[in-house]
């Protein structure tokens, strides 16, 4: 298995710290709001990077924080007029809601920053004690990037190019600094603002020490993958390795995955500029697993353009495999026996499939190709599978479609819905109808059926059914 490192510009063979386990942390989203569509970007892909890992046995560590201390959420709760706290918790809750919509796992931990401050301000504290931060008048903490000789190493940036650009950035409070490129590390309260306690002042974190220490505490000191979309680069992702390998003394993470943007009809998406997106916005127009569908559609370092005709393309894409799940299904119903000789070879031959899948996969997650080998399977199988297959070829077929799927995080099979009472007896009369070549009635319940919201189909293997 390959994967891009960011860090040395390369495919690189993956090694794990220690073999059978991986140990990965994933930026997650400032709780103001909710989430977005390029917030779901992440999300899905690298949840489809653990769902694969662990298709291939890794025991996978997956922490994905909350960030639940911010300008946003506390300048949203004084709009409100509530602590900060009734926000974060809001917009947590509604975050999950759309993880599950999309089908994103669960994480192994989604630590909160609010909850981890005692282990910041040991991190800070040990970064003063090594030279590596300072304290200013206010009590400002500031960490001292020059101290860390590799600083600019992930996003590739050379620290005297960085420091002319950012003298013209200096703002107000910041003449303190001994250096423009120093950062945060803790800062004073101000009015309205939540606060705790540290040795330096009444105060709260800066954003890149929250995650170098979530990751320390749930992942240890290194860990093998470190991701996010490629906005973090710089400088968050670039101020974790060097506070965390100033702090610890060791390498931080030794891949790092980035996600390229997510653009809307061909620009950057904007509130200003009026195409912004929700993800809950786009759940009232298609099902979540379209969405997926349509993340997964693209490598995930390739920039992805959203657009209304892309999300139908997805549609119908998605509709495709599950249609094939579904008719695999109904012939399987009325199948019998066993496989036969012809119908071995025939599964012998999906096993290709399977192994462009995984090829696919084991090429730094090429979902793109990966899907491309989904559908060459959903056409086999719709060119091998009839009303003559056995009920184990149909069934064996099906488990394939469905665990490709799954790797992808895509649901492809659903419990149909139980008609209820009303309806079964209105099918069966119009089958019996027709028996009778009483073709008015039989038309005539169709028309009840329709209004119903059920579409009936007549096939050969009998009468399918889909509710709309």
């Amino acid at each position: 298995m390959k994967i891009y490192n960011t860090l040395t510009g390369r495919k690189e063979e993956f090694v794990p710290l220690v073999p059978g386990k991986v140990g990965m942390y994933v930026c997650g989203p400032t709780v103001y709001n909710f989430i977005h569509i390029g917030n779901a970007r992440p999300m899905i892909v690298f949840d489809t990077v653990r769902r694969y890992m662990e298709y291939k046995g890794y025991d996978v560590n997956y922490v994905s924080n909350f960030t639940d201390v911010d300008d946003k959420i506390i300048k949203k709760a004084n709009e409100e007029g509530v602590e900060p706290e009734v926000i974060s918790e809001r917009y947590i809750g509604e975050c999950k809601k759309d993880m599950k919509g999309m089908n994103v796992k669960e994480a192994t931990v989604h630590p909160r920053a609010t909850n981890e401050i005692d282990g910041m301000l040991e991190m800070i504290s040990t970064l003063i004690e090594k030279g590596h931060a300072y304290v200013a008048k206010d009590g400002t903490v500031y960490f001292r990037t020059r101290s860390f000789k590799e600083y600019g190493k992930l996003s590739h940036k050379n620290l005297d190019d960085l420091q002319g650009g950012m003298r013209s950035l200096l703002i107000s409070g910041e003449d303190q600094k001994e250096d423009p490129l120093d950062f945060v590390l803790w800062k004073p309260k101000k009015e309205g603002e939540p606060y705790w306690e540290s040795p330096w002042c009444e105060g709260r974190p800066g954003w890149h020490i929250e995650c170098s220490v979530m990751s320390k505490r749930y992942l240890g000191d290194e860990i093998d993958i470190h991701a996010g979309g490629e906005d973090l680069i710089f400088p968050h992702h670039e101020n974790e390795i060097a506070q965390s390998e100033a702090a610890n003394g060791k390498t931080f993470a030794r891949y790092w995955m980035h996600n390229a943007f997510l653009n809307i009809d061909n620009k950057k998406m904007s509130k200003s500029a009026g195409n912004f997106f929700t993800v809950r916005e786009i759940s009232e127009k298609y099902d979540l697993q379209v969405l997926r569908f349509f993340m997964l559609s693209a490598h995930y370092r390739s920039p992805l353009n959203f657009s209304a005709s892309l999300m139908e393309s997805a549609a119908n894409g998605y509709d495709r495999i599950v249609t094939c799940v579904k008719n695999l299904n109904f012939l399987a119903e009325k199948a019998q026996g066993g496989l036969s000789e012809e119908e071995k070879a025939a599964l012998d031959e999906a096993k290709k499939f399977v192994a462009e899948f995984e090829a696919a996969m084991d090429d730094d997650f090429n979902t793109a190709d990966a899907i491309t080998a989904i559908f060459e399977l959903v056409r086999f199988a719709n060119t091998k599978a009839s009303g003559v297959s056995s009920a184990a070829f149909l069934k064996a077929l099906k488990e394939e479609i469905v665990t490709l799927c799954d790797i992808c995080g895509l649901i492809v099979e659903r419990e149909d819905e139980i008609l209820d009472e009303d309806i079964e007896k209105l099918i069966k009369e119009r089958q019996e109808a027709r028996a009778a070549k009483n073709f008015a009635r039989a038309d005539e319940i169709r028309s009840i059926l329709q209004n119903k919201g059920i579409i009936l189909e007549d096939t050969r293997e009998g009468v399918k059914w889909t509710k709309v």
